[in-house]
């Protein structure tokens, strides 16, 4: 397959975000369209082009789409403020005009299934529109509707994620027994690998999903059956979308501003009634239970994805997603008057026989306890106290990531109900200004009962990693580089 020129939208997104290595990964000309720039650069690859633009923004997309072969179409303005159909219509218009001015050959574009027959909701209208308004411009498009994606980081599985890790009993409105053809996030990539370099020259309409039809209901049961949860759902016929996004508010409030939209469109049945023109391009999807057990390995690799962002230019956009992913955090940050080496020295040098710095009974109260649950408590110490590799043993932690004098990121591995880490990243200051030590403790709970620890730790928590860090930036900023006086 010779490289194509690829014009990429919502490489800030999530599909997006995972689309654009592959295609860096095939060896394609990428260029992205974004409104901050800044956020996609620690992401793509040196050759990847970054423009700044708007996809709403005639003259940013002239730009954009100069030389490109193919134009990929993954954006929605469903937690805009204003009417988000007519902010769609609006920039998929602006969308195919500029690819039609600029000669591209074609349109790929990431819709929603559901039958056009029925009364569709406002999202998923807007979502057929969308595609209807690109085919307008004349230039041939690839529409691939999907149903529910699965995996980590995807909106509708998020919200079902995390409901069921907060309640134990759910009282389910009608539609929970929806059908829908869930498909997990990997096979919709290769989809759209396949869609971007088809060399068709006509508008192709493709309906992808899964080989499971489901109801939302069951993928709450797979989900809840994999995690070790024992969940019930009670049907209650009464609660209408509308209602039930309310209740969504108090459960998952950070979803809460596109909830409502998600949940009307969840009335609709989504599923595949055309299956063969997306048999041309050979995938074959993964089931529900495959699909939900990826998604959950793959949530561990997001997060600490997302804190090795935390650790760079984008540290801000980055711990935001962490919360809105459902992890809980303390995050701190002090300032160090030294030089990056002499402030990351106690860092390195953290757990064995050197310690917390600080409140180091209680460290080793908790490792007492995690003996006597069957954990590993500290018996492991450190394999040397001056050298630190990945994949190394720290007392009841595990390195995972360390760039010398940057950054340290250890993996729990004591008993908890939930995945910790702890982190520390340097920013080194510039023309003679003082460096800036950031530590982020990051818990991911399982289920109620991981909410319920984190809630009874956090008196814990506060006193301890407050004290720490300011152990710490004393010791970088006054003592003299491997000492543990």
């Amino acid at each position: 397959m010779p490289a194509l020129s690829i014009l990429l939208t919502g490489a800030t997104g999530y599909v997006g975000g995972l689309f654009l290595p592959l295609l860096e990964a095939r060896g394609h000309r990428v260029r992205c369209l974004a409104r901050r720039p800044d956020r996609l650069r620690q992401r793509a690859a040196p050759a990847t082009e970054i423009v700044e633009g708007d996809v709403r923004d005639p003259a940013s997309l002239s730009l954009a789409m100069a030389g490109v072969d193919v134009a990929v179409y993954l954006v929605h303005s469903m937690g805009s403020a204003g009417s988000f159909e007519q902010a769609d219509r609006e920039a998929a218009r602006s969308f195919g005009a500029a690819a039609a001015a600029a000669g591209v050959r074609r349109i790929v574009y990431l819709g929603g299934l559901g039958d056009g027959r029925d009364d569709l909701s406002p999202h998923l209208r807007s979502r057929r529109e969308t595609g209807e308004v690109l085919r307008e411009s004349g230039v041939p498009v690839i529409e691939l509707r999907a149903s529910i994606v699965i995996g980590a980081g995807s909106l509708s599985f998020e919200m079902v994620r995390s409901l069921v890790e907060r309640l134990p009993v759910m009282v389910c409105p009608k539609w929970v027994a929806v059908k829908a053809q869930p498909i997990a996030v990997g096979d919709v990539l290769a989809y759209l690998v396949a869609a971007a370099e088809d060399e068709t020259s006509r508008s192709v309409v493709c309906e992808i999903g899964g080989p499971d039809v489901v109801s939302y209901g069951d993928i709450m049961r797979e989900y809840a059956r994999q995690r070790g949860l024992k969940r019930l759902l009670i049907p209650v016929p009464l609660l209408t979308p509308r209602l039930s996004s309310l209740w969504l508010r108090l459960v998952t409030p950070l979803y809460a501003s596109v909830g409502r939209w998600l949940i009307d469109g969840m009335r609709n049945q989504t599923i595949v009634m055309d299956p063969e023109p997306a048999r041309r391009y050979g995938v074959k999807p993964r089931g529900l239970m495959e699909a939900v057990f990826e998604a959950t390995r793959q949530r561990g690799e997001r997060i600490e994805a997302l804190l090795a962002e935390a650790a760079g230019p984008n540290a801000g956009a980055a711990l935001t997603a962490l919360g809105a992913s459902g992890c809980l955090m303390d995050h701190r940050e002090t300032v160090v008057p030294a030089s990056p080496a002499r402030a990351f020295d106690p860092v390195r040098r953290i757990g064995g026989a050197n310690g917390y710095y600080y409140g180091n009974p209680l460290w080793t109260l908790r490792a007492w306890f995690d003996r006597l649950l069957g954990g590993i408590g500290m018996r492991r110490g450190r394999r040397d106290q001056e050298s630190c590799v990945v994949g190394d043993a720290v007392d009841f932690w595990r390195v995972v990531a360390f760039e010398p004098d940057r950054r340290l990121t250890l993996n729990a591995e004591m008993k908890m109900p939930g995945r910790a880490w702890l982190q520390f990243d340097l920013v080194p200051g510039n023309d003679g200004e003082p460096s800036r030590l950031r530590q982020t403790a990051l818990f991911d709970p399982r289920g109620l009962l991981g909410l319920i620890y984190w809630a009874l730790m956090l008196p814990a928590h506060a006193f301890i990693f407050r004290g720490m860090l300011r152990a710490i930036a004393l010791r970088g900023a006054y003592q003299t580089p491997g000492s543990n006086r």
